[in-house]
């Protein structure tokens, strides 16, 4: 008998986001399931009961009755103690949990003996979990609306404009961070016409902030910051006194701060002195998106956004659900093609197999036994070792001086050059002399044409084509010869008269496919330069 999936509406202060959508209940139902949405749930992102009934959804009236009736229970925020007393044994949960800093709610909902996967838990390592990665779509949309919510507490354009009543000056947007959140942050200021300066411990990222338009601001002190799990480690004491050097410096220079910085089951670190905020200019703005775990800065009161020092700090913490119907939009799918891995067989019976490590990375509760943290990610075998080639043996000339004989590829090539020699030498004796200035042009154009496409890597034989195309216009040459002859004084029907018309028109068509084929090789090239 197919499971039925449980969407109950969000308790949490603040929480605007619902776990499916109705446009992807309609995927759900084809896996197998049967769907029940609590009524109201999808109100505060803009969903309502009848959306979700058109699209084949059960909708039930209050939180006790949804929960009984669920087999899965989709949520976005961890449930409440009175919602861990409505689970049932053998439920399942999926939902953001965040284990490692709530270990009480864990072993309340293990007492329950429920199934509990837990979304944010999901090793963000493995290629094929990037499509059910949530942490990933929901840190994008936060990235985003930071700078949304720094836009409307700046009260200046971000983007630099030259008026009748004057010039006004472009905003400077620093982003400390460039993960997901900060690559978001990046992408929307510099859109906007700010210009955007960023950092992060991760040197290998800086590359993704030029790409995106901004300014990688390195730290001058030297170590790796790279840590598990596409995550930042914590850094040295030596390197955090750097860091602060330059957050300092740049606080005096900037507009606009947006600070991203977070590591896993730990307070958010401090970032931002309340000395740093006192040194930017009046009417500066600081969006702190790490409010929610203590913040980046000092001065951050979490939920609002103040103004000290002249200086206007958000720490909203809620910035993903101020986006509700896009957030609720990327989670769902993210629960659905979690859903998919654990439903392969599409008959609306979930498998949590933990010899999968995606599955086992995030199952945090196994039918009430707890399962987390979960073992290291197995290792991939190391490929076998080619065998050293085998010495091919030398073979001996019938006169014993132990020359190596040539190899057949060799032959080959001779013989073919031997027959293709005879050939135009035959070509040569018995045609006329202007069918042999021709035919050694075409010879040789079409030896220059071998050796440009095929001594090219085939990673740019795409590019390379449209250049190929231009060359091979080769023709423009012999209809220069055809057309040589004055066209005065002749009349309009004769064969020879046909030919040069013919020529000038391949003319014509062979200068539009030159031109066209620089410049669409042009623009392809133009795609992979930063």
């Amino acid at each position: 008998m197919p499971l039925m999936i449980g969407v109950p509406r969000e308790i949490f202060p603040g929480e605007k986001r619902v776990a499916t959508v109705p446009e992807v209940v309609e995927k759900l139902i084809k896996l197998g399931f049967t769907i029940a949405v609590e009524s109201g749930a999808g109100d505060p992102a803009n969903f309502s009961d009848d959306t979700y009934h058109a699209a084949g959804a059960e909708v039930i009236a209050g939180a006790a009755n949804l929960w009984n009736a669920a087999d899965i229970v989709f949520k976005v925020r961890g449930p409440s103690a009175e919602e861990v007393a409505l689970m049932h044994e053998g439920q399942t949960l999926v939902s953001f949990i965040w284990p490692a800093q709530n270990p009480e709610l864990i072993q309340q909902l293990a007492e329950r003996k429920v199934t509990v996967l837990a979304i944010d838990a999901l090793p963000r390592t493995l290629s094929r979990a990037q499509k059910m990665d949530a942490l990933t779509s929901q840190a994008g949309v936060a990235g985003y609306r930071a700078v949304i919510e720094a836009a409307n507490a700046f009260g200046r354009f971000f983007n630099g404009q030259i008026t009748a009543a004057g010039k006004v000056q472009p905003a400077k947007v620093f982003i400390a961070g460039a993960g997901v959140a900060g690559l978001a942050a990046i992408g929307t200021a510099a859109s906007l016409g700010a210009i955007v300066r960023a950092n992060d411990t991760r040197a290998e990222v800086a590359d993704q902030v030029v790409s995106l338009g901004g300014e990688f601001v390195k730290v001058e002190y030297e170590e790796e910051g790279s840590g598990g799990g596409g995550y930042a480690k914590v850094m040295s004491e030596g390197f955090q006194q750097a860091q602060r050097a330059m957050y300092a410096k740049q606080a005096k220079e900037v507009d606009i701060i947006i600070t991203t910085a977070l590591i896993p089951g730990r307070p958010a670190p401090k970032l931002i002195t309340a000395e740093m905020v006192a040194s930017m200019k009046p009417g500066s703005v600081i969006v702190d998106m790490a409010a929610e775990q203590g913040g980046n800065c000092e001065l951050t009161e979490p939920g609002l956004a103040v103004v000290k020092h002249g200086v206007t700090i958000v720490g909203y913490t809620d910035l993903v659900s101020r986006l509700a119907k896009q957030s609720s939009t990327l989670y769902s799918t993210n629960l659905f093609r979690l859903t998919e891995e654990l439903c392969k067989t599409k008959d609306g019976i979930i498998d949590v197999n933990m010899e999968d490590d995606a599955i086992r990375g995030l199952t945090v509760v196994k039918e009430g036994n707890i399962s987390w943290p979960p073992p290291a990610p197995k290792l991939a075998a190391a490929p076998a070792a080619k065998p050293a080639a085998t010495a091919m043996p030398v073979a001996k000339k019938a006169h014993g001086h132990g020359a190596p004989s040539e190899p057949m590829a060799g032959n080959k090539l001779a013989i073919m050059f031997g027959v293709a020699a005879a050939l135009f030498w035959f070509v040569g004796a018995n045609a006329p002399e202007a069918f042999l200035a021709h035919f050694t042009v075409f010879v040789l154009a079409c030896f220059v044409g071998y050796m440009v496409v095929w001594n090219v890597k085939p990673a740019l034989h795409t590019p390379l084509m449209s250049v190929t195309n231009a060359i091979s216009s080769i023709i423009a040459i012999g209809a220069l010869v055809q057309i040589a002859p004055p066209l005065t004084g002749v009349v309009v029907g004769r064969p020879d008269d046909w030919i040069r018309w013919l020529a000038a028109a391949g003319i014509v068509l062979t200068a539009i496919n030159m031109f066209g084929g620089f410049a669409v090789t042009q623009r392809m090239l133009a795609m992979f330069r930063k």
